[in-house]
């Protein structure tokens, strides 16, 4: 892969553009996060298309056509420098064989999202381009915390993060090297096979995922091994697992690192001897603190576990 391109940093007063390539959402629910990109000095500047809502077997904020356009204007609008998505949800595999970065090449932006911008931040890594793995503007149901939001200001305005977290029963300790990739698993794991799936070979992955039964859980770790994903990477970090298996049966379903959940993660990578860390405080989860998709980073799991970018 050539080297990674890093936007340059937003200084105050600069334009983020907030659009929806997923799901629909409403205006209420992105009410906070507008007014805080406010209090730190930036413009955000609304998507055409940002609260429409088209129905067709799910609750999409406009047509194909529509987030395509939208997508592709905040793309190659030269007046934007950073794009926030203002949720994930379903839609953006739709998008892939029409974005467009033209512009985008000589004018390169922060990509901020989770969730199912998994596949627009693969897209730009395909193209050399970093991306936030961060918050959304959408407030959920569960909470924000500011740290989450205000340590992508940080990476916005050029700072790269450190973060040291507790040791969990499921590490397995070491040292790794190499650029971070993945995101939301359903979405890694969905793009498997396509010319859009991240290369795997000597990086960093990470996973993270909420509402999937178990026996799902395990069949995308499983179809990840027989990819050879397991075998190429030299480091795994587990984040958010919330909402897992049964809310009835789950008395950990409320909680942000699923111990089950972990302990499937880790029986099906047992036969690897890649330095593992769970317990990220990324994901579906209150504490969502961001990641740069396409970064080098350093990572050592002992005591503590630390990532370095």
């Amino acid at each position: 892969m050539k080297k990674v391109i890093f936007p340059t940093s937003l200084k105050k007063g600069d334009k983020i553009a907030i659009i929806s390539p997923a799901g629909a959402v409403e205006e209420s629910q992105l009410e906070k996060g507008l007014k805080l990109i406010e209090s730190k000095g930036y413009e955000p500047v609304l998507g055409k298309h940002l609260y429409t809502k088209f129905s067709n077997g799910y609750n999409y904020a406009g047509t194909e056509k529509e987030r395509i356009q939208e997508v592709n204007w905040a793309f190659n609008n030269e007046k934007i420098g950073a794009i926030w998505a203002s949720r994930g949800g379903y839609g953006c595999q739709h998008l892939l064989r029409h974005l467009k970065l033209s512009k985008f090449k000589q004018n390169p932006k922060w990509y901020i999202g989770y969730s199912d911008n998994t596949v627009v931040q693969s897209f730009l890594l395909k193209n050399n381009f970093v991306s936030i793995h961060g918050q959304t503007i959408k407030t959920s149901s569960f909470g924000v915390t500011d740290e989450s939001y205000n340590l992508i200001f940080d990476v916005l305005e050029g700072k790269r993060p450190k973060y040291v977290i507790d040791k969990t029963q499921f590490n397995r300790d070491g040292f790794a090297e190499g650029t971070l990739v993945g995101g939301n698993l359903a979405l890694v794991y969905a793009l498997l096979g396509t010319n859009y799936s991240f290369n795997f070979k000597d990086k960093i992955l990470f996973i993270e995922d909420i509402g999937e039964n178990f026996y799902a859980l395990d069949r995308m770790l499983i179809s990840l091994d027989l990819a050879g994903v397991f075998r190429n990477i030299k480091g795994l970090i587990i984040g958010g697992m919330t909402n897992m298996g049964d809310e009835e049966d789950n008395k950990s379903y409320e909680e942000s690192f699923d111990n089950f959940a972990y302990k499937i993660v880790s029986e099906r990578i047992s036969k690897y001897d890649f330095p593992t860390a769970f317990g990220f405080p990324n994901g579906h989860i209150r504490d969502n603190r961001p990641l740069i998709i396409g970064a080098s980073i350093k990572m050592k799991v002992a005591e503590k576990t630390t990532i370095e970018f």
